[in-house]
């Protein structure tokens, strides 16, 4: 968590609460840092079998 956290410019502990589903929706600010540091595209993290059956809510 501290390379993530040191790679993104994101506190240590902002990552231990999105690992550990306290933060269930850390914005798209932080998801870009995350991608960022990890050097992949945000459509590259959302590209994944875990976001296919993730029902859209509508307020």
């Amino acid at each position: 968590m501290n390379v993530l956290a040191n790679s993104t410019g994101i506190s240590p502990s902002t990552i231990y609460s999105m690992l550990n589903a306290k933060s269930q929706n850390p914005g798209i600010v932080s998801l870009q840092k995350i991608c960022d540091g990890l050097d992949i595209s945000l459509r590259e993290f959302f590209n994944s079998e875990l976001f296919d059956h993730i029902e859209q809510e509508i307020k």
